[in-house]
């Protein structure tokens, strides 16, 4: 059983994902077969660009529902960047667009009075103990490409903050379910570590 499949739908070059977690040292690929993704033991499903576009390609794919399905049999899965805001059930980028709806909340842009998109680093407030910080202290600095941020209605989920005009939730977890809205594989060691982390 391959370890980690990183979902491959036609958005984005996503070789820098598979590099970093080959730099850890761990079993990864980008696929777009079907077949990996079912026998993978973890899944990584990244996002770039506009949410719509995003979505309509996992759903040409026919990866929604499977995404949808790993998840509910346990499967860990790991968001990053717009594959962490499709994780929720919808956003107002270009109109309203509906999301997996795995976790509860909206995404939604940043003021307009604001720097569109934040491009740079920017830090993390742990406000929950989670596994996906092992090893790395609060307030560290990773590395974010966005317009839009995430709105879960669950505060429960919410296990890292950061500011940027706002508070908004930056990483997010439920279950065996996670979400990070920066790109760990651009966020140099701190970014590694907790890529190793999801692995573990």
């Amino acid at each position: 059983m391959r370890r980690i499949a990183i979902i491959d739908y036609g958005v984005g070059n996503l070789r820098s994902v598979e590099k970093a977690f080959a730099a850890n040292a761990v079993d990864a690929i980008v696929t777009s077969s079907v077949d990996e993704i079912e026998k993978a033991a973890k899944l990584v499903l990244p996002g770039v660009g506009a949410f719509a576009s995003c979505m309509r390609g996992l759903q040409e794919h026919g990866f929604d529902q499977l995404v949808m399905d790993r998840v509910a049999a346990g499967v860990p899965l790991l968001g990053v960047c717009v594959g962490m805001q499709m994780l929720f059930e919808e956003s107002e980028e270009f109109g309203t667009t509906k999301g997996l709806g795995i976790l509860p909340g909206r995404v939604c842009r940043f003021r307009d009075d604001l720097l569109v998109p934040q491009v740079g680093w920017n830090s993390i407030r742990q406000c929950h103990e989670h596994p996906l910080f092992n090893g790395i202290s609060n307030d560290e600095f990773f590395y974010f490409v966005h317009s839009y941020y995430c709105e879960p209605r669950d505060p429960d989920t919410i296990v890292g903050l950061t500011e940027y005009g706002a508070t908004y939730a930056s990483v997010v977890a439920k279950d065996n379910v996670a979400g990070v809205q920066f790109h760990p594989e651009k966020s140099q060691a701190t970014g590694l570590r907790m890529l190793a982390n999801f692995a573990k």
